[in-house]
């Protein structure tokens, strides 16, 4: 018995004692929070405004209300949004992160950056189908309230459609945000060392693989049940304000 916590004593100090290997764990959050936290930005960026592209270009070829030109301005469009996204979604985000980094970054190696992109693009296809669906489900009698109390489209959207769609799609969102933190768990492949990184390198130094693997989906649990619990309360903040 006194073997056995020994060996998990040695274990446990070789994992984060030893070389301040709880340092190296640290700064792996570090890096892997910041990429999530602007790949967020970008992704929700590129999403919110797909989504509004996509979801023009379909009510106005239902309503059949724009001019010939913007008519076909916003078939360009649409056509490259659904080109961007059938290819994002499509091929695994390991490969874009890859592209980004081995062709892209080729002469720079940016890692962090074309981590950050690669991430942001990849979250922006789903967060763009997300809103999307969003922004179809509100009533068209909402746009045509609007628009009678003297609104313009771009109005319409920004102060009456796009509040109503938001919480509709809130916790699809919420749960595409956690799936992005996980995705970063491959930024390994371009030599950043992330949370995933770290944890697997001092595995492969220590040979103890417990405590350094156990220790990383750990954290990744943590700060799921930090988003998820705030998402809650937002969610029942929203809930509470049509009342």
């Amino acid at each position: 018995m006194n073997d056995f916590f020994q060996g998990i004593a040695d274990s446990f100090t070789k994992t984060f004692i030893t070389d301040d290997r709880w340092l190296q764990i640290l700064k792996g959050l570090g890096v892997t929070l910041e990429i999530t936290f602007f790949a967020l930005l970008i992704g929700i960026a590129i999403g919110f405004l797909v989504a509004i592209i996509r979801s023009t270009h379909d009510m106005n070829l239902a309503n059949r209300k724009c001019s010939v030109f913007s008519d076909y301005i916003l078939k360009i469009l649409n056509t490259i949004c659904n080109l961007y996204i059938t290819v994002i979604r499509g091929t695994p985000v390991v490969i874009q992160l890859m592209i980004m980094y081995y062709l892209v970054f080729v002469t720079s190696r940016e890692a962090v950056v074309a981590a950050v992109i690669s991430f942001g693009i990849n979250s922006g296809a789903y967060v763009a189908e997300i809103v999307r669906s969003g922004i179809m489900s509100i009533d068209k009698g909402q746009f045509e309230a609007s628009r009678s109390l003297g609104f313009n489209y771009s109005s319409t959207m920004i102060y009456t459609i796009i509040p109503q769609a938001f919480k509709n799609v809130l916790p699809a969102l919420g749960n595409e945000f956690i799936v992005l933190l996980k995705e970063t768990s491959v930024a390994g492949y371009v030599a950043l060392q992330d949370l995933t990184y770290v944890g697997n390198l001092i595995r492969s130094r220590t040979y103890e693989a417990f405590f350094p693997l156990v220790t990383v989906a750990v954290v990744y649990l943590v700060i799921v049940l930090i988003i998820s619990f705030f998402l809650k309360k937002l969610e029942r903040r929203l809930r509470n304000s049509d009342h």
